[in-house]
């Protein structure tokens, strides 16, 4: 794996029926654990401007490749990417590591493993610090069903799932310029064109706004893609009407301590019932599109912090 100099080695962590390349720093800090969970299409690495910051402040700092990432388990099953597996190797992490509980910070589909931690696994988790992504409400209907309905089946989440194996050969084929075309920030302002989103950033030849990251660190992304394909990684979304039914009977408060953290630029937009869901919330918003941590690390780390800090001041 191509790697920066200063981002740690992995260790391998067997968990039953699955292994997850995980990446430690602060181990001397044993017995304050924060465990980091990245998004898609990303990698544990997109947390390495947070990593050694969070040690310096005490955690010991755990970010895991989650299943169907980086050199973690693959299965074969689409079901084995479903919620309970996905927060069941969050706890079995905790369980690895001697934990009974810990702070869980989750970026984009990451943050959603981590809403869902908390609905699942409750005493686990001790605080929430999420980014990008809001709680997400169950919907009326299943998820797919209700997205078709809402935005057409050329949204990328609908056809992940109406089109298996489409959307999964065009980024395999187009890996570079796939995640060169995603990782972008200073966007211009959206215009809405046919066809599916990430099949057209694949395809295109002309990059919009200005790279999120250096070259160098953009090749750990693509050198693992490169490795792994993209399908294990889209079989999350293809889980999505089975979390919807997994979830039916679940609490959905999520009653932690818990900040959210907004980039003003994403096209995901704000919940307007987050405090309703997550009634012990605090709001931060960034001058920054998707990528957050990464597009603004000092500020995202600050901001990541602060919070823990005030929290333990009270």
């Amino acid at each position: 794996m191509i790697k920066h100099a200063l981002f740690p080695d992995p260790t391998f962590v067997s968990l039953g029926d699955v292994q997850l390349e995980v990446f430690e720093a602060g181990r001397e800090n044993r017995g304050n654990p924060i465990v980091l969970c990245h998004g898609w299409p990303e990698h544990a690495y997109s947390w390495r401007h947070q990593m050694p910051a969070l040690a310096a402040a005490g955690y010991h700092v755990i970010v895991p490749n989650q299943r169907g990432y980086g050199t973690s388990s693959r299965p074969l099953r689409v079901e084995a990417y479903d919620i309970a597996h996905l927060t069941g190797d969050l706890a079995a992490l905790l369980d690895h590591f001697g934990y009974d509980a810990a702070t869980f910070v989750g970026h984009d589909w990451g943050a959603n493993v981590v809403w869902s931690m908390a609905l699942l696994h409750p005493d686990r988790v001790t605080r929430i610090i999420n980014l990008a992504l809001p709680y997400q409400p169950r919907t009326p209907v299943p998820w797919i069903d209700f997205m078709e309905a809402v935005f057409g089946p050329d949204n990328y989440f609908v056809h992940f799932n109406r089109q298996p194996g489409v959307a999964d050969a065009v980024l395999d084929e187009n890996t570079g310029r796939f995640l060169r075309n995603l990782f972008r920030k200073n966007l211009p302002a959206a215009t809405v064109e046919p066809g599916m989103m990430m099949i057209n950033l694949a395809m295109a030849t002309a990059h919009l706004g200005d790279p999120v990251m250096t070259e160098a660190d953009l090749a750990v992304f693509i050198a693992s893609f490169e490795a792994t394909g993209f399908t294990a990684s889209i079989n999350w979304y293809r889980n999505m009407d089975r979390n919807w039914h997994i979830l039916e009977d679940v609490d959905p408060i999520v009653r932690q301590p818990s900040l959210m953290i907004h980039g003003t630029q994403d096209m995901i937009p704000p919940s307007e019932t987050l405090s309703d869901f997550v009634p012990n919330v605090e709001v931060r918003t960034l001058d920054c599109g998707h990528w957050i941590q990464q597009e603004k690390p000092e500020e995202a780390t600050r901001a990541i912090l602060g919070w823990l800090a005030a929290g333990q001041a009270t």
